[in-house]
């Protein structure tokens, strides 16, 4: 006969005190996060909370782009969540973004277009792949620009959505000359004009929008 099935009573289980609470937290994250593919966030997810890392949930529910019936690809929210988990580095490798890209379930497509545009090899410029993500959400430089000082800014969710003028200068200008269809005379007034409207030397999207506006008008 085989040896009966052992038996635990609820003295004989231990679970840790902090356990409900993680799993609370962990709940809440994936509902905000809203993952296409639930185990492999989760693996990435407790993987970066074991090691204390910034973890991979977004600040708020969104809507997802649709790009295809099953394919989410690149949202705002992602974006800033690929931000936090890079932006200590400069630089960082084709790897690294890779494995965190799938973490997220993008689309490897989406990925390499961006790739294939910055022109990137093994190693990426972070802030300028982060350029061209933005241009990818919002398809004009204006737009980029706008969905860069939502996801870089230190303000509070709701706020002016300020950046630097000089993160804002080096944005524009990859942006701008990646386009080529924007002459050297014009990318230098605009900064110049939008650095004048600055307060504290910092920017925000109400200052290069109304900018913008104004010099299509003239």
């Amino acid at each position: 006969m085989p040896p009966p099935e052992t038996m635990y009573c609820a003295q004989q289980i231990s679970i840790p005190p902090e356990l409900p609470d993680i799993l609370k937290q962990f709940t809440k994250a994936a509902i905000k996060t809203q993952p296409r593919d639930v185990l492999q966030w989760a693996t990435d997810y407790f993987s970066a909370l074991s090691k204390g890392q910034d973890l991979p949930v977004k600040e708020r529910l969104e809507m997802p782009v649709a790009t295809q019936k099953t394919d989410t690809g690149l949202t705002p929210g992602l974006l800033k969540i690929l931000h936090k988990q890079f932006a200590p580095k400069e630089i960082i490798t084709k790897e690294e973004l890779l494995q965190k890209w799938n973490d997220l379930c993008l689309p490897i497509e989406q990925l390499d277009t961006i790739l294939a545009l910055g022109n990137f090899s093994e190693n990426i410029n972070w802030m300028q792949f982060s350029a061209l993500g933005c241009s990818a959400l919002g398809g004009t430089i204006t737009s980029a620009l706008k969905h860069a000082c939502e996801i870089l800014t230190e303000d509070p969710e709701g706020g002016a959505a300020q950046i630097p003028f000089n993160t804002f200068q080096s944005l524009y200008t990859y942006l701008a000359h990646l386009d080529g269809e924007i002459p050297k005379e014009q990318i230098d007034s605009f900064l110049h004009s939008l650095e004048e409207q600055c307060q504290g030397g910092m920017v925000q999207p109400s200052n290069f929008t109304s900018l913008h506006s104004a010099e299509k008008s003239e």
